[in-house]
């Protein structure tokens, strides 16, 4: 039944497309966030964003996502909150509550009309409650590193590479051990029309657990991403772009299943200088 359901979501959404088709010249093409996969555009001057994203896996677990980015006081730098909530457990139990949030740093190193790169580096804060799994149990660093270069006027490629790193992480039990994370990204992005987007996004995520004191263990995930956005431009220069994808297993992953949302707020908080 899900199935159908997605295909029916799919279908209808790809019509629509031909309604963003005729937009014209006034509105630039979508440079948003993507999905699993983070693109190298930093916010410019004047303007914050307000980002919802939300998966719901096949077993019932699922993860909200709030990111507030905000340019400190240009492009160049960029600052940003993400606050997660989720549920662990599945359809058996479980219980919901906040995650482990994140304070992020991205610098704009590269930025013209054909490529980007911004470094990013985060603070992880244990917020989470680590006995529930909705945290590492310490204080972690994250580095990501995600490059933006267009190929062409309709194909957009995106690539991340990074690692996160917790020295003082926890199980279920508390006992501690050292971790150390790291993941490997690839998306193109199809320019369908200016407000319209397909993209196709793969992931590769190596994580460390904690098995016991000193004690780890190591797994792989590996998922590809296929979705669609499309943004709504207003006068008053407010940008809404929502999206929808169906993450999909494969490899050491497969037979995960699950559907992403996005929802993005995009507008400007002060007056541009001439």
């Amino acid at each position: 039944m899900m199935k159908r359901n997605l295909q029916l979501l799919f279908m209808l959404l790809i019509c629509a497309a031909g309604v963003f088709a005729q937009n014209t010249e006034e509105n630039p093409p979508i440079q948003d966030n993507s999905f699993l996969i983070e693109e190298a555009y930093n916010q410019e001057a004047g303007v914050i964003q307000h980002i919802n994203t939300f998966t719901r896996s096949r077993g019932g677990d699922w993860l909200y996502t709030f990111t507030e980015e905000i340019p400190v006081p240009n492009q160049k730098h960029q600052l940003s909150l993400t606050l997660p909530v989720q549920k662990v457990g599945g359809f058996s139990g479980g219980e919901t509550g906040i995650g482990d949030v994140a304070i992020n740093y991205r610098y704009q190193l590269v930025g013209n009309k054909k490529t980007a790169v911004a470094p990013r580096f985060s603070l992880l804060l244990p917020t989470g409650n680590f006995r529930k799994e909705r945290g590492a149990g310490g204080i972690g660093f994250q580095f990501n590193l995600p490059v933006s270069v267009q190929f062409s006027r309709k194909f957009v490629a995106h690539s991340n590479a990074g690692f996160t790193l917790t020295p003082r992480a926890k199980n279920i039990l508390g006992e501690r051990a050292r971790t150390v994370d790291y993941n490997l990204g690839q998306s193109i992005v199809w320019l369908a029309a200016l407000r319209f987007n397909v993209l196709l996004e793969s992931v590769w995520n190596n994580t460390e657990k904690v098995e016991g004191f000193r004690q780890t263990s190591r797994e792989n995930e590996v998922l590809i991403n296929p979705g669609i956005r499309w943004a709504h431009n207003f006068k008053n220069g407010l940008q809404i772009v929502p999206g929808v994808a169906v993450p999909i297993g494969i490899g050491p992953s497969r037979g995960t299943r699950g559907i992403f949302f996005y929802l993005s707020f995009e507008h400007p908080f002060k007056k541009q200088s001439k």
